[in-house]
């Protein structure tokens, strides 16, 4: 690995068998990472970053603005999005199981008295992404036949860079528990794209030209996966 400064932006190289330069802007903080073919050298890949500057500067104040709303104190009336819907927690403590409800106008936590922070934390992100591993199945199920592919194990979890990733040789497929947050067709959207990598690993043209052809409007969907309404805090 590699690494240089783009002005005062920190920059990490990896050279791979790759055919294409890639470069992404990471959660939280906005640091940047350019995957590069082995071919190419340290010239053109600071070329490369110097063309997206600006677009770097202007995700990077997105998800800065995004991290600073989006911390959460799991208290009464705070505001939680479900599948795209905001709405607000109530926390109800009893002597009792601890249990996560998803009702008509508000997102229920019922824990225990004197639960902390991180109980609270654990108990919503267990829900996430118990909400993740049931929407997929009967997804993989419509998609896989279409498609002509196989999915092997299903992994849901926390991912802080990604939003999806599969194994080619496996078939295994990982989503990230966040996008029981983000609206239903952008769990389809990365389940759909990660199920293509199945069949074309790289983000070459026959990768597109094949999303093109299962899901017509994935740009579209790309585009609400990265821009979510901010949340607001009561």
């Amino acid at each position: 690995m590699t690494r240089f400064l783009l002005g005062d932006i920190p920059v990490e190289v990896r050279f791979k068998d790759i055919q294409q330069v890639r470069l992404s802007v990471h959660p939280p903080d906005g640091h940047v990472r350019i995957s590069a073919p082995r071919r190419i050298d340290m010239d053109t890949v600071r070329a490369f970053a110097m063309s997206k500057l600006e677009w770097i500067r202007r995700v990077q104040r997105r998800l800065r603005s995004q991290e600073r709303t989006m911390l959460h104190a799991y208290l009464d009336h705070e505001s939680h999005f479900v599948w795209g819907q905001c709405y607000p927690l109530a926390v109800r403590e009893h002597d009792a199981p601890p249990l996560v409800e998803l009702q008509h106008n508000r997102l229920l936590l019922q824990l225990r008295p004197g639960s902390r922070h991180e109980r609270r934390r654990a108990l919503l992100d267990a829900w996430y992404r118990q909400q993740v591993r049931q929407a997929v199945p009967p997804l993989i199920a419509a998609w896989a036949p279409m498609m002509g592919v196989r999915v092997g194990c299903l992994l849901v979890r926390q991912m802080k860079t990604r939003w999806g990733s599969c194994n080619p040789r496996s078939h295994d497929i990982r989503l990230n528990t966040e996008l029981a947050k983000r609206p239903p067709s952008c769990l389809e959207y990365v389940l759909v794209h990660e199920m293509t990598h199945l069949l074309e690993p790289s983000h070459n043209h026959r990768f597109k030209a094949l999303m093109d052809r299962f899901m017509p409007d994935w740009r579209q969907r790309r585009h609400q996966l990265n821009n979510p309404p901010v949340r607001q805090e009561a």
